[in-house]
């Protein structure tokens, strides 16, 4: 008898099926029935499962990250008593067709490397390894890492290799982006908690919005200098900034006294600061120069929430920019995941904004002589 084999979402009621089957597939690395529920009921993603008559025989699981054109293949299963019928083949093409619905241009995975018969079929797929993560399953088994442009589009768009770091604290977004382009610039730079304690302490507001004070451009600028690298500052008008981020008078004050500290040690050291917002043109040419760009964005496209969040612009083609956002969402994301995100050129100036100002404002890090 010819079985019936169909791909279709997930529903809640798979969620006993979908639980005993990660039981039977995995000793290790399993998505908890807790997992399994909130991502059944969460958005932005892809999920689909697989059944033969009706019984319920694997699923994939792809993550649809906010603000980006990038898709990851989260977790895959196929039940062993049901291979051989290409099952895992049709989950992975019916992620890619849901994820380009999406808008979504990358897949990216993690396989083990030791599981040969899933390399095989990623590459089949056309999934091509860029990387390794070592260390990376429970059981310490390293994985490839392997991406596909499930879109038809030029891959080699890599200006610079440009290391990724990731920030310690909520609110070290600035010098974690900056030690990313120092290191760029100069390999003999080792990014490590202290100095990212020590760029904050130069560069901070002191306060913003709710809690600790996130970096002035010109903050991050003057450290660049003082580390001996070149620097110049975008900064769409004269504005006090972030002053409007908080609501005590007292907290305004010292927002203030920051900002005309910042200028008056700028001045002095010469630092360009140029009152106009930064173009597109002007970021790519600075990366064509080995320049490596700092970018204020607000994170509504990537959290839904709209915090000032400094990432770094670490390469770019026609019809993207490619970000290193230093802070992955705990639980969601990998390290891998916030490296070279793409942002569409179209979305890139809507998202390089912050506050009720739109404040637009970057920072070049340039070599120094």
């Amino acid at each position: 008898m010819t079985e019936h084999i169909d791909i279709r979402p997930v529903q809640p009621a798979d969620l006993d099926a979908l639980e005993a089957l990660e039981k039977r597939t995995f000793e290790t690395d399993r998505l908890s029935r807790r997992s399994f529920r909130r991502w059944i009921s969460g958005e932005h993603r892809a999920f689909k499962v697989a059944t033969v008559d009706g019984v319920l025989a694997g699923y994939i699981l792809i993550i649809l990250h906010r603000g980006t054109r990038l898709a990851r293949l989260y977790s895959i299963a196929v039940d062993s008593q049901m291979r051989g019928r290409g099952l895992g083949r049709k989950l992975i093409e019916a992620g890619e067709k849901a994820a380009r619905a999406a808008g979504r241009i990358d897949m990216r995975l993690e396989v083990r490397k030791d599981n040969d018969a899933a390399i095989q079929l990623y590459e089949q797929l056309g999934y091509h390894r860029f990387g390794e993560y070592e260390d990376y399953y429970e059981d310490h088994q390293d994985a490839f890492r392997y991406q596909k442009r499930i879109l038809q589009f030029d891959a080699s768009h890599w200006q610079r290799p440009v290391p990724w770091y990731r920030q310690n604290t909520e609110f070290t977004c600035g010098p974690a982006s900056l030690l990313m382009a120092m290191q760029a610039l100069d390999k003999n730079i080792q990014p490590d908690i202290s100095e990212e304690m020590h760029l904050w302490r130069e560069a901070t507001t002191i306060f913003m919005t709710s809690g600790h004070g996130g970096c002035h451009p010109l903050g991050l600028a003057i450290a660049a200098r003082k580390r001996g690298f070149k620097a110049e500052v975008w900064i769409s008008g004269d504005q006090i900034l972030f002053i409007d981020s908080v609501r005590a008078e007292k907290k305004k004050k010292i927002i203030e006294l920051a900002h005309t500290d910042f200028v008056a040690q700028a001045k002095k050291l010469k630092v360009p600061v140029h009152h106009s917002e930064v173009s597109q043109q002007q970021l790519t040419r600075a990366l064509k120069k080995g320049g490596i760009p700092l970018i204020l964005i607000s994170t509504w496209q990537l959290d839904g929430k709209r915090v000032p969040h400094w990432v770094v612009l670490s390469a770019f083609d026609d019809e993207f920019f490619y970000l290193h956002d230093p802070d992955p969402e705990e639980g969601l994301q990998t390290d891998l995941d916030c490296q070279y995100l793409p942002i569409a050129r179209s979305d890139f100036d809507r998202m390089a904004r912050f506050g009720r100002d739109r404040l637009r404002t970057a920072v070049i890090i340039s070599p120094g002589q």
